[in-house]
């Protein structure tokens, strides 16, 4: 199929140190979920898919399954190892969704739990529409408007008390209207759109809420000593843990936007 072909990274991406068999391990949800999507994308025998944050591989390699020919791109170096490591026969590359291209183009763009790492939302929908072939389709699902808003606030708050620090995640969680307009601005017919709550089991039981900011949102406590994040976690837990945690266990209070959108045939 050819070299890609990768311009230098945008700024806008948000950075994430990964902790691949963390991630695969404990939050295998993540994939779990993207499995759902797989009936909307009817992946063909044949077609050229391009799975957009790609994580560690495993929804890439459900798609190649089906005979379609599967690349996977992601801005981690670690997912994409690690990916590379346990589907050696799928093409894998470190890529930013904000600014990459290849010299062909692709039937459908899949992409879970991805595009809410992405600042720049525009530019990666422009990319998007430029690698799809006229008609093409694109089958993704990420944080909508609202997505976990009970733990980041009260990440926020503690972090504000505590350590007088404002706490930026970096994430991008858009309404349907504010997403599908930016997506039908750019060329694409959007087919469907849906905003849903998503209440989401966390492991390791009462440690399950400091686990998963650990792995999503570590960036907010560059610089501030490990007993001070301690403490942070810890205020962050009496904040959240009425409305969050039920029967021994944390539920992250997910909201998760759902698109289905068509590349306008000219």
């Amino acid at each position: 199929m050819g070299q890609n072909i990768f311009p230098e990274r945008q700024n806008g991406m948000v950075e994430n140190a990964w902790n691949t068999s963390l991630y695969d391990q404990k939050h295998a949800f993540v994939s779990e979920y993207g499995k759902g999507l797989l009936p909307l994308l009817e992946p063909q025998s044949g077609e050229v898919i391009l799975d957009l944050g790609c994580g560690s591989g495993h929804l890439a390699h459900m798609i190649a399954q089906s005979g379609a020919r599967v690349t996977g791109i992601d801005s981690a170096t670690s997912m994409i190892e690690a990916a590379r490591a346990t589907y050696p026969d799928i093409e894998f590359f470190v890529a930013d969704a904000q600014n990459f291209a290849f010299p062909f183009s692709f039937d459908a763009i899949f992409s879970n739990a991805a595009l809410h790492w992405v600042r720049d939302a525009e530019r990666a929908v422009q990319h998007m529409a430029a690698a799809l072939k006229l008609g093409g389709r694109l089958v993704a699902e990420f944080g909508g408007k609202g997505n976990v808003a009970t733990i980041t606030m009260a990440v926020e708050q503690s972090l504000w008390e505590l350590a007088h620090v404002r706490a930026d995640f970096g994430w991008y969680f858009p309404s349907i209207g504010t997403y599908a307009s930016l997506l039908e601005q750019h060329g694409f017919i959007v087919r469907s759109a849906a905003l849903f709550d998503r209440p989401t089991l966390l492991s390791e039981g009462d440690a399950g809420l400091r686990n998963w900011i650990a792995m999503f949102g570590e960036r907010v406590f560059t610089g501030i000593a490990p007993e001070l994040k301690q403490q942070v976690l810890k205020r962050a837990e009496e904040l959240t843990r009425t409305q969050l945690f039920k029967g021994g266990h944390w539920f992250a209070d997910y909201k998760r936007l759902r698109i289905v959108a068509y590349k306008e045939e000219q």
